[in-house]
């Protein structure tokens, strides 16, 4: 029998055969990153609710609790200023609203609450640090635990607060987990219990607690027994079940939240501080190598081929940014409708949508930055030859921001998506429209892309805090062609941006080749 013929196959020639476009190994969660040299010391506060949280974080600052209310869901951050001031960043303004700077002024009616209420104070703590006060833990979910994450990496301290008679949640754990795997230093503060500090009923001793007392000493007759101390019991009880489940957190500092505590605990802030600035300051220098002087052209460069690569790797990128934040909207479709009908219900709806969106602007921003690092590396490196150093990267960098507004799509990048209450999607421009979506404000971005920014506008909230709007089938739907809007919104902003970086950054490449030098 013969055999038959074989198959065609398609043979490459060798003149045609095209290297696979390469992207940088992309975020796919938040988690809690090393804090950048530039970013502004602070402290994060955080812990369950009913801890009195409010109250310690006043004291520390020597306020009346009221001082610090904020809506429901809002952060509050403390800066130091000469005079009180309260302003809120709410999403959809440009520019942040007086909040009432009078304690008990509860402000001007806002259609949605603001996501940082920022207030000054002439407190000398607030000269070393800034305070960022957090919702309550219980109520973040798994969106808003992706968040606070991100800010305690950013400002590189982690102050929790937990009563007496709370225990550890499972969410809480998690947190406290990353949190231990990322050098951010963190501080326990254990507070009155809703009875008072819990006292073991079955006679616990020291050593079975953990507890510091005194021992007696090794001479004389036994003495009558000593009551154990409430606070430190409760203490060494919180501390002992913290250890085993995050063993990690050995190190950190446990404060009672007594009067004569606070001073010690202001102490060991500042003294934090004083250390994580002068680390800051020196991990980076003023001048990076390569910041200044001639930067040569390697031999050999094809303009064409680059600009091939680019465009190739361009479009790797983008489509792997899409599918990744396809992936993480249909997570959220499905955390929304669960909270829907067995969670917050209609009324919650705003609130738990605006924390996922804003979780999801973070990972859509971390991700776009690393692909964008990863092309200019990638493309700078077979122009001037690799490793590139700090300074050439961040020239180039610069040009390629300068150069995007040579191009239509490239002069709006800094807006806002706003959702809004017929599920449609409109947009803000400016850069201010990106700050007030941030609740805990960075230092200046020296990335080439502008931040990505999906919030929900006021409409929302009103929509559905209405009494006749309670139909979980109506939110239901409303969700679901909601977040369809944003992720068609957001897959043409990601390949707008990648187009205006490929175009940028071959110009600023292509000058370098034609005069053979650097030019930015």
């Amino acid at each position: 029998m013969k055999p038959g013929p074989l198959p065609s196959v398609d043979v490459p020639d060798p003149g045609d055969r095209v290297e696979p476009p390469r992207c940088a190994a992309l975020p796919t969660r938040l988690g809690v990153t090393a804090p950048g040299p530039d970013e502004p010391l602070a402290v994060v506060a955080a812990g369950p609710a009913g801890a009195g949280r409010r109250e310690l974080v006043a004291g520390l600052l020597g306020v009346p609790a009221g001082t610090l209310a904020v809506p429901v869901g809002s952060h509050l951050l403390v800066n130091h200023a000469k005079v009180a001031t309260r302003a809120a960043g709410v999403p959809g303004y440009r520019h942040p609203l007086a909040y009432g700077a009078d304690p008990l002024a509860t402000g001007p009616a806002l259609a949605r609450p603001p996501r940082r209420v920022e207030l000054g104070l002439p407190d000398p703590l607030l000269r070393h640090f800034a305070v960022l006060d957090t919702p309550d833990t219980a109520a973040l979910g798994v969106a808003g635990g992706r968040v606070l994450r991100d800010a305690v990496g950013r400002a590189g301290a982690l102050l929790f607060v937990i009563a007496a008679d709370q225990a550890f949640s499972a969410a809480e754990l998690h947190l406290l987990t990353e949190v231990a795997r990322a050098s951010v230093e963190v501080f326990f503060v254990v507070t009155p219990g809703g009875t008072g500090w819990a006292v073991p009923a079955d006679g616990a001793t020291a050593e079975g607690t953990g507890a510091s007392v005194p021992s007696p000493g090794p001479a004389g007759p036994p003495g009558p027994a000593r009551p154990l101390d409430p606070v430190a019991v409760s203490i060494a009880a919180h501390r002992a079940v913290l250890l085993a489940a995050v063993p990690a957190l050995a190190r950190a500092r446990w404060f009672p939240a007594r009067r004569t505590e606070l001073p010690n605990l202001r102490r060991a802030l500042v003294g934090w501080a004083a250390g994580e600035g002068l680390r800051r300051a020196s991990a980076r220098p003023p001048e990076p190598p390569g910041a200044h002087g001639r930067v040569p052209v390697l031999t050999g460069v094809e303009p064409a081929e680059l600009a091939d690569r680019l465009d190739r790797q361009a479009r790797s990128c983008a489509q792997r940014i899409r599918q990744h934040l396809a992936l993480e909207l249909a997570n959220i479709h499905l955390r929304v409708v669960q909270e829907i009908v067995f969670g917050v219900g209609c009324a919650g709806l705003p609130a738990l949508l605006d924390r996922e969106l804003e979780a999801l602007s973070l990972l859509a921003t971390a991700q776009c930055d690393e692909a964008v690092r990863g092309m200019v590396d990638d493309a700078a490196a077979r122009v001037f030859g690799a490793p590139l150093a700090e300074g050439v990267r961040r020239r180039i960098t610069r040009a390629v921001r300068w150069g995007l507004t040579d191009h239509p799509d490239g002069r709006e990048l800094d807006r806002v998506l706003l959702v809004t209450s017929t599920a449609g999607v409109a947009s803000l421009a400016g850069v201010g429209a990106l700050d007030a979506l941030a609740g805990l404000p960075g230092a200046a971005r020296d990335e080439a892309l502008p931040p990505v920014g999906v919030a929900l506008n006021g409409g929302c909230w009103q929509h559905w805090r209405a009494p006749g709007n309670d139909d979980p089938n109506a939110a239901r739907s409303w969700a679901q062609r909601a977040l369809r809007e944003v992720e068609l919104e957001l897959s043409r902003e990601v390949s707008r941006r990648f187009e205006v970086i490929r175009l940028s950054l071959g110009g600023v490449l292509a000058d370098a080749v034609d005069h053979g030098i650097l030019l930015a």
